[in-house]
């Protein structure tokens, strides 16, 4: 029993050595990449964000992307607790991200619901080489009722 258990042993690490010498011949890349951004409630609806104004947790916000082959690769994402988004992605060289559209989805807060003028969507390049990060300018949702310190 003992000796069948480290043929398979020995048999497992062949293995793993095979397929990394098969990567590196076959010269395969890993790239990593990242978007982020914030989405924040702009109180007044003065398309400024100040101190009056908070970040939304919980907003839904998507990403799309078509790589260097072509793909196009769909992505979703909601904010934490300080309003950052963050989508990353691995993946072999020759297939990473040549460009992204963010655009926000919904707002879950009680009263921050509206999509602020010039919120709908972000469209860029992305040339970052493996382990940068895009940011992506913040998006804005409105109040539906302007609090009467803004007016």
């Amino acid at each position: 029993m003992e000796s069948s258990s480290k043929k398979v042993s020995v048999s497992l690490f062949l293995y793993t050595i095979l397929m990394m010498m098969m990567m590196m011949i076959c010269g395969v890349r890993a790239w990593t990449g990242e978007i982020n951004g914030r989405v924040v409630c702009d109180l007044c609806g003065d398309s400024s964000i100040g101190p009056e104004d908070h970040v939304l947790q919980g907003a839904e916000v998507a990403v799309l992307c078509i790589t260097k082959s072509g793909e196009v690769l769909n992505y979703q994402a909601f904010t934490n607790s300080k309003g950052v988004y963050t989508v990353a992605e691995t993946m072999p060289e020759s297939d990473r991200w040549d460009a992204c559209l963010a655009r926000p989805i919904s707002s879950f807060h009680e009263h921050c619901t509206s999509l602020g003028e010039g919120s709908s969507g972000v469209k860029f390049g992305y040339n970052h080489p493996s382990g940068y990060s895009h940011t992506v300018r913040p998006f804005v949702y409105n109040p539906a009722n302007v609090p009467t310190y803004c007016i």
